[in-house]
């Protein structure tokens, strides 16, 4: 599916051009937060741009594989889960539809709170994930198209990176400073934010 390798393309740059708000929100935790998503996402764009096969289940499973082997620390492991767990849920014909969505964003979530033992409410990317997530179940999405969709999870999932700001941090190195970590959106948050924005602003053209 060449247009998901496009979308991609497009997350991947703005990902990357982010870096250093990236890195300056990690200020609390190891400040390489943006480095390290902007060479996951350069080492999976190499990856997909040598590949043939761009099935969905193909692509994601790419996408993992290389943040898994290219990204340190926590983010690595929980976004290289994240594709991995939406790329064992795929066949070679999975296209894109509401319940698509709400099925591997998911099995990612599902991933990520398992490998990192984390929730909603523990200043963490679930916070902006699992308000997007929600965007696409029976209950809100209703008989809105998948775009409209896509956009209403925009705003929750700036509303969940506002979330992180008023809570304190109970992972990673952050968690060190406790309460102090109040006021500081959560670096995994906005990089989560930034790929559902940068989906939404790709499908607009």
């Amino acid at each position: 599916m060449t247009r998901l390798k496009d979308a991609l393309d497009h997350i991947a740059a703005a990902v990357i051009k982010q870096r250093d708000l990236l890195n300056r929100l990690d200020s609390i935790g190891d400040s390489d937060h943006g480095t390290n998503m902007a060479r996951g996402f350069a080492a999976a764009i190499d990856a997909l741009d040598a590949l043939e096969d761009l099935s969905t289940k193909k692509v994601f499973s790419v996408v993992g594989t290389a943040f898994s082997e290219n990204i340190g620390g926590a983010s690595g492991p929980l976004y290289a889960t994240a594709f991995l767990r939406a790329a064992a849920l795929c066949d070679e014909n999975t296209a894109f539809n509401v319940k698509t969505v709400e099925k591997l964003l998911g099995a990612a979530i599902d991933g990520i709170k398992k490998r990192g033992h984390s929730d909603t409410g523990e200043k963490t990317m679930l916070d902006v994930l699992i308000p997007v997530y929600e965007c696409f179940t029976p209950e809100k999405a209703g008989d809105k198209t998948l775009y409209k969709c896509i956009e209403t999870a925009v705003k929750a999932a700036k509303e969940g990176l506002d979330y992180t700001k008023t809570i304190p941090a109970t992972k990673g190195r952050a968690s060190y400073i406790g309460e102090r970590s109040i006021g500081h959106e959560d670096p995994g948050a906005m990089s989560s934010l930034i790929m559902v924005r940068e989906l939404f602003n790709f499908l607009k053209y």
